[in-house]
């Protein structure tokens, strides 16, 4: 941790402990030097939520979180084995199985989302799919248009493989591009004018791109919610706190403000 971040967090915590009890001051200085870890999927990363809930979080608690990213599959498996203290995640059959072993807890709904079938804009009149993305995902595979995915067992990566299955499509071939890792692959696709799977927040915090948009939304077999759960094995002080805060009031409202997703009902 530098000397700027380590100032920054102090003043953080010395401000926010003029209107905290002293359990939370407490929190707020033990985290200083052991931040609580929360994990969250790569695409709730590239959206900018997670980074706004922790930026929110910390200004009005005073405590600070150290974001961790990578794909949903290896997340859970970490804090499975409590590397990381809590995760925020796209993956609900995941997660679902995983609190039914015992091995997460406080498992709580944050926010809700799709997935778009985006790609040049010159498809979207051949594809004329409407909001039937498996049936655009069929004519795509029909024309080998060029599509990419990254097969690393994230969020939208499982939805993929459920968008192939619910087309009756077994994806192969040179039309079927494997992304590189360390870019998000929505950048990679329209670099190749290629196809893609992305979540509506990832592609909401993006500049729109000449000649590449949306060519299918609104499948509700495609939507996805977005949880939030602590370990079992890992008991960080501040991991109450933090899902308390995030599936509360202000929690909701920084959801609501974001592009690409709806809070949580009351």
């Amino acid at each position: 941790m530098t000397a700027r971040r380590l100032a920054l967090l102090r003043l953080s915590a010395a401000a926010a402990a003029c209107a905290c009890p002293a359990w939370v001051v407490a929190l707020q200085r033990q985290s200083l030097g052991d931040p609580l870890r929360v994990a969250v999927d790569d695409a709730l990363a590239d959206s900018g939520l997670a980074a706004r809930l922790q930026i929110a979080f910390a200004q009005d608690t005073g405590v600070a979180v150290q974001l961790l990213r990578g794909p949903a599959s290896s997340v859970l498996q970490a804090l499975e084995r409590g590397e990381h203290d809590a995760a925020m995640t796209n993956t609900p059959a995941l997660e679902a199985g995983l609190e039914k072993q015992g091995l997460i807890h406080d498992r709580r709904l944050v926010a809700r989302s799709d997935f778009l079938l985006v790609g040049p804009h010159a498809l979207a009149k051949p594809l004329a799919a409407g909001h039937d993305m498996a049936l655009a995902a069929s004519r795509l595979a029909q024309a080998q248009a060029p599509f990419m995915s990254r097969a690393d067992g994230c969020g939208t990566h499982l939805m993929e493989l459920a968008l192939w299955s619910a087309a009756q499509v077994a994806p192969g071939g040179a039309w079927y591009l494997a992304a590189q890792a360390g870019e998000p692959v929505l950048l990679q696709a329209r670099e190749r004018q290629a196809c893609t799977l992305v979540e509506r927040g990832a592609w909401s915090s993006l500049a729109p791109a000449k000649g590449y948009g949306v060519l299918a939304e609104g499948d509700p077999r495609f939507a996805v919610d977005v949880h939030l759960m602590r370990s079992f094995r890992a008991q960080h002080p501040a991991g109450k706190l933090f899902v308390a805060w995030v599936t509360g009031p202000k929690g909701r409202r920084v959801v609501a403000a974001h592009r690409g997703y709806r809070p949580a009902a009351e």
